[in-house]
């Protein structure tokens, strides 16, 4: 019974051990075969491009060679010599370029005047008549006269007796004289002797090569040997008027497998024999590997247990604690041998018991724990499926978080936040009313300032004809300022419950149109002078209208006032600047020729309720800084220097986001000149 028990799992290791063989064989098989198709295909793809090449490289030697013919026959055919020198020059031509067989000399009429024959050939027409076979040579004749350049024929037998002849094509070539037809001179080509003055002794022996007709049919052939018709290649040689189809045929057949299977074998057996030693070596490297790693794996899983602060603990199928950390026992007061084995859970109220413990798995949900002192404290469980090696649940796994930390701080903070909300009323409350005393002041000046002249006007004991359109200006000067008031409440107000504003987009010189008249008027009782310069064409900027006029009569005023104590040879004068960034801004620059900033100053220029005037509140840069800041822009300043690098005034510059074109969606506020 022992033996039987100790023998029976061998057959599955065998079993094993068989297939792990044959894969190895298969695998062997495989490779074998698949180089030496590799072998194979590698040879025939080489031959096949050793055969293009070789037909790429004849085919260019065909074009020069009736790039030169055609060359030497328009030099033959503007020849103005007498008939005798003609004769002499178109013998030494047929001489030299032995696929010319004939030369002619054809007048207007296309009749022929005089012609010569290659001396090393026999006559081409002796045993046919030529005007039996003229027909493709006009046809050239009038298609050069059309183009104005030579022609080629298309190509045609000439029958030699006994059964022979010779495959021809001819070259027309019209000959001009004082700007009229003088004729024709015509050359009869050898497409035979065309292809063997083009071709090697190699490529001769080694491949057959032909002219073939669109349909396949062969025209001429050269070459010693007979193609195999395995590695062929065709290339189309076009000279005008004609096009010929160029054929190589090697006389290689396909690549053998014999003299090459040897060498794959062995190579192969090689290969696979030091591949099995590599994943021998390779495997027992990581079993070493793997057993030091679980080694560690085990210590630092268990470090890890004992170092988490959130309580672990495992159970199986049945309900039975199998595992829980130090961190789940010091949560419920109970000792690991109270706990492991057990199905009993003291920790767990009787009335959530059944509910909670039936082992939910995904999202958490929150119970209560009773420790073992009695204490009732909230927990948040997270359980999840416990899954062995193979993917088969075998329990659960739970985390148990102690919330009871998390309620006092979440109570603590309730607390401080309704006492901060308390606070931050009353601060709201404080900042609106600084920020409306400070901000109505300028256009209740304004019209406090427009009412007495309007009081003056009314005094005069004897009007004047301009005094009723100077009250009105007087009084449409009150009513906008009244309006601005009352916008500048509202806008102050979404100030302080910091609310998104309403952003139009409005051309930056309507903007500075709109505060110049308060600008002006501070500028005369400083008697300074103001200068706007407005990049053209105007730049558009998305803002919130009243609140970035604000700003502009904020830094305009701030300028003027630092000029009142200039000394007298200074000319005092109020420069504001528009122009275009080139990261989609708009620049605004204010500057003067004031005092400058103090290096004192600096660091709390921008500080609220900092002034440096005995009569402001230290509101007007901070708010200027707010408002910008909240169009996505920045405010900055800088010292304006001479060239001497003395102070000479001062310059505050902020930025707007420009409108995305006259298109924005947005309404979009022009300047009237009414």
């Amino acid at each position: 019974m022992t033996s039987l028990s100790l023998a029976a799992p061998s057959v599955p290791v065998t079993r094993r051990r068989w297939l792990w063989w044959s894969m190895l064989v298969a695998l062997i098989a495989v490779a074998q075969t698949w180089l030496v198709s590799l072998t194979i295909d590698f040879q025939a793809s080489r031959a096949q491009q050793r055969v293009d090449a070789t037909t790429s490289a004849v085919a260019g030697a065909l074009r020069h060679r009736l790039f030169v013919d055609t060359q030497r026959l328009s030099a033959l055919a503007d020849s103005r010599q007498s008939a005798a020198a003609w004769r002499q020059e178109a013998q030494a031509l047929l001489l030299s370029q032995r696929e010319l067989l004939r030369v002619e000399l054809r007048d207007r009429s296309l009749k022929i005047v005089d012609a010569l024959d290659n001396p090393l050939h026999k006559p081409l027409f002796s045993d046919f008549p030529r005007d039996q076979l003229d027909f493709a040579t006009q046809n050239a004749c009038l298609a050069a006269r059309r183009a104005g350049q030579p022609q080629y024929s298309q190509s045609y037998f000439v029958p030699l007796g006994n059964g022979l002849g010779e495959e021809v094509m001819d070259l027309c070539i019209a000959r001009v004289v004082d700007d009229r037809l003088g004729g024709y001179l015509v050359g009869s080509i050898s497409l035979a002797s065309l292809l063997e003055s083009v071709e090697s002794p190699a490529v001769a022996n080694d491949n057959e090569v032909s002219f073939i007709e669109g349909d396949g049919t062969r025209v001429v052939r050269t070459g010693s040997p007979h193609g195999a018709g395995v590695f062929v290649a065709d290339r189309v040689v076009n000279v005008p008027g004609h096009s010929l189809q160029l054929h190589l045929d090697s006389a290689s057949g396909r690549p053998g497998v014999i003299p090459n299977l040897t060498t794959a074998l062995v190579l192969g057996l090689s290969l696979l024999l030091f591949g099995v030693v590599l994943v021998l070596a390779h495997d027992v490297r990581r079993r070493a590997q793997a057993e030091r790693a679980l080694g560690e794996s085990l210590a630092f899983r268990k470090a890890m247990e004992d170092s988490v602060l959130a309580g672990l603990r495992a159970r199986d199928m049945q309900g039975r604690v199998t595992f829980a950390n130090q961190a789940f026992c010091d949560m419920v007061g109970y000792a690991p041998s109270q706990l492991l084995g057990r199905d009993e859970q003291a920790y767990w109220p009787a009335r959530d018991a059944a509910a909670t413990e039936g082992g939910q798995g995904g999202a958490g949900y929150e119970t209560e724990f009773v420790s073992s002192a009695g204490r009732r404290f909230p927990v948040m469980i997270h359980e999840s499926p416990l899954l062995d090696r193979i993917g088969r649940q075998t329990g659960w796994i739970c985390t148990a978080l102690d919330l009871s930390s998390q309620r006092r701080i979440e109570e603590v903070s309730r607390r401080q936040q309704d006492r901060l909300q308390a606070s931050a009323r009353l601060a709201t409350i404080g900042e609106m009313a600084s920020l409306l005393s400070h901000e109505l002041n300028q256009p209740l000046s304004a019209i406090a300032s427009f009412a007495t002249g309007s009081i003056n006007l009314l005094d005069e004991p004897q009007p004047l004809p301009v005094q009723p359109s100077l009250l009105r200006q007087a009084l449409e000067r009150i009513a906008e300022q009244t309006e601005r008031a009352g916008r500048i409440i509202r806008s102050v107000q979404d100030f302080v419950r910091r609310r998104e504003h309403e952003r139009h987009a409005i051309d930056a010189d309507r903007l500075i149109d709109t505060i110049m008249p308060l600008v002006r008027m501070q500028a005369r009782r400083s008697a300074c002078r103001v200068e706007i310069d407005v990049e053209q064409p105007t730049p558009t900027v998305l803002c919130d209208r009243t609140m970035v006029e604000q700003v502009l009569i904020n830094l305009a005023r701030n300028g003027l006032q630092a000029m009142e104590q200039v000394p007298p040879q200074v000319d005092p004068l109020l420069r504001i600047d528009v122009r275009r960034l080139d990261d989609g801004m708009v620049e605004f620059a204010v500057s003067d020729r004031g005092t400058g900033i103090g290096d004192e100053v600096r660091a709390q220029l921008f500080t609220p309720f900092f002034t440096t005037r005995d009569e402001g509140m230290g509101l007007g840069l901070s708010l200027c800084r707010t408002v910008v800041e909240q169009h996505g822009g920045s405010l900055d300043f800088d010292n304006l220097l001479d060239a001497q690098g003395r102070v000479v005034g001062a310059c505050f510059r902020f930025t707007l986001p420009a409108a995305a074109s006259r298109d924005d969606p947005l309404p979009v506020e022009h300047p009237s000149h009414a």
